[in-house]
């Protein structure tokens, strides 16, 4: 047996919790950044935050001007916003980018230079400003995770900041804050966080060697990760649709913030693979969100997957109901892979590139740029070449998923 978790000092999880905000702040420092966007520093919400940190001697500095997929000139906006600051706290509250552009700013406020010096793997030198991570979706898990992912554009691509020290101190995450969350957003959100826990579960299983969490930030399968996965996994299956239909339900809230939550704390340490790779070009070819995009590739990503692992699908089945126990592994490995694509076709979610948007004749490029997403790559239970990226690029630009059975 061998299991290995990186998570934050402090996990708070709950309708309400985030009143915890104003008293936990003080104790870690005075003055704060709280990055957000333009939308939710609207909501009285937001302003009951500030009010809780004032409250409890708290100065803060809000940055609500933050661009979706991170753009690295939002980045340099908000350091340079905060100069005469001097921010010894940062909070992130909103969507993936809020919490991300919080994390990767806590690193250009401690130690300097620019965004690019802290890309790949084990690049921060060292702690950082702590933070504060406060979800409003029910999808990133970056409250909990290493990595934040911004925009190069110079580059062509995104690319991630890995390091444990940009895991946040403390994860507020309160369900009340995704209820006016739209049906369309808590939709790609719940893919994304299926989309984390299924690629964790099937990740590569790497040895267990002592240094390994010294080497690697996402160490792959592992038994402590696959516990949040099945976690995870079991409540999308059971509150997606419910949220969707119904975005007041607040049980179903709850159910897929945990579930966000989970999956975070099964791929913040086991990492993610193939479908997130190739959402990166994805995702900059058609202006699209993340989610949407994962959502999209993961059913062929887990058919071309399918024969490395066929039990570790076969167990997700099993965990969330499908099937029966007389059923071999091999059918019942197929059963979940298809009705992750029933859910999330029910859910409304594009059921191949071409509906996602993306033109014909960019599978070379998108194949191509998804190789360059090396931490990710490596992760795979399968072996991903040039040819394996352009087999499964072309069946998920064509929603040929049997294409791929054969491979």
């Amino acid at each position: 047996m061998f299991g290995a978790l990186r998570l934050p000092h402090t996990i708070l999880f709950g309708n309400g919790q985030r009143h915890a905000i104003g008293t936990a702040a003080a104790r870690i420092g005075r003055r704060a950044l709280v990055c957000t966007d333009a939308r939710l520093s609207q909501l009285a919400e937001f302003a009951a935050l500030l009010e809780d940190l004032k409250a409890h001697s708290v100065e803060s500095r809000v940055y609500d001007r933050t661009i979706a997929d991170l753009p690295l000139d939002c980045i340099d906006d908000c350091v340079a916003s905060v100069a005469d600051f001097k921010p010894d706290l940062v909070i992130g509250i909103g969507g993936g980018s809020c919490i991300d552009l919080a994390k990767v700013v806590s690193v250009l406020i401690t130690h300097g230079g620019e965004v690019s010096k802290y890309y790949g793997e084990f690049a921060v030198p060292g702690p950082v400003v702590p933070l504060i991570a406060v979800p409003t979706t029910s999808g990133t898990g970056s409250e909990v995770t290493p990595v934040a992912v911004v925009l190069d554009k110079a580059r062509g691509s995104k690319i991630g900041v890995a390091s444990p020290y940009i895991i946040p101190y403390m994860a507020v995450c309160d369900p009340e804050l995704t209820v006016t969350c739209p049906r369309g957003l808590t939709a790609c959100s719940g893919a994304d966080a299926l989309a984390h826990a299924v690629e964790a579960f099937t990740s590569k299983t790497r040895p267990a060697e002592p240094l390994l969490t010294e080497q690697h930030v996402f160490i792959g399968k592992n038994l402590l990760s696959d516990h949040f996965a099945k976690l995870a996994v079991v409540n999308v299956f059971a509150y997606l649709a419910r949220a969707c239909k119904d975005g007041s339900d607040i049980e179903a809230r709850e159910g897929l913030m945990l579930a966000s939550l989970a999956a975070g704390c099964a791929f913040g340490t086991a990492g993610t693979a193939a479908a997130h790779a190739l959402q990166y070009p994805v995702g900059n070819l058609t202006h699209t969100s993340h989610g949407d995009g994962v959502g999209a590739l993961l059913p062929f990503v887990m058919q071309f997957n399918r024969s490395a692992n066929p039990q570790a699908f076969a167990q997700l089945a099993e965990v969330v109901g499908l099937g029966s126990a007389s059923m071999s592994v091999e059918a019942r490995s197929q059963l979940f892979i298809d009705e992750v694509a029933a859910l999330f076709a029910e859910v409304g979610i594009p059921r191949s590139l071409q509906a996602l948007g993306l033109g014909e004749g960019h599978e070379n490029d998108v194949a191509a740029g998804a190789l360059k997403a090396e931490r990710l790559v490596k992760n795979n239970p399968r072996p991903l070449d040039l040819a394996a990226m352009l087999h499964i690029t072309q069946a998920a630009f064509t929603g040929q998923r049997a294409a791929l059975r054969d491979l």
